[in-house]
């Protein structure tokens, strides 16, 4: 039995409108943070606006409205918030120490643009960032329950449960380096 199923243009119009909508909203998140220094804000637009389908934030604003709200500061707060939070994860898979990519989406990946510690803290900002977006922008009547949501989702027993696991699976136990540690005392 063959099915033949097509995307209906309704789906493909919502995707882009939303993402669209998602898309402006992280760049004007992104140019508000003015007190970054600019190579930061540059390596976490760079992999913000490096495409995809923008399913997760699409989904967000689409339950919003099933709910009988709209695509209003809340909705978009949290559309952006996921976009971030799942940006945040593919750039620091990417990372030499995990997956050691070259290319994401066809373009070189955040480490071998900007380094591999520029690419660290671009991700660590754009989880700053998805929770800061909500705190602000998010209606105060909602606001804590989505920074509880989102943390829940995305604590030590989430998403980098996964990773954790290959890492353990995939490289020895290393020794901590001395000299690193005697750094991190100093700091």
């Amino acid at each position: 039995m063959s099915l033949n199923v097509s995307v209906s243009d309704d789906v493909l119009t919502i995707l882009k409108r939303h993402g669209a909508a998602t898309e402006a909203y992280m760049k004007q998140a992104l140019a508000g943070q003015t007190d970054a220094p600019a190579r930061l804000i540059e390596a976490m637009d760079y992999s913000l606006m490096a495409g995809g389908k923008r399913l997760r934030p699409t989904l967000v604003l689409e339950s919003a409205i099933a709910c009988g709200g709209d695509v209003n500061g809340s909705a978009l707060a949290a559309a952006a918030a996921i976009e971030l939070i799942h940006t945040f994860s593919l750039v620091h898979d990417d990372l030499p120490a995990m997956d050691n990519d070259d290319l994401r989406r066809g373009r070189p990946t955040n480490h071998k643009v900007y380094g591999e510690a520029m690419a660290i803290l671009a991700g660590d900002g754009m989880i700053s960032l998805a929770f800061e977006l909500i705190a602000t922008d998010a209606e105060p009547s909602v606001a804590a329950k989505l920074i509880a949501e989102l943390a829940h989702a995305t604590a030590v027993h989430r998403d980098p449960v996964g990773l954790a696991v290959r890492v353990d699976r995939e490289q020895p136990a290393q020794a901590a380096d001395p000299r690193r540690l005697d750094v991190d005392r100093a700091q």
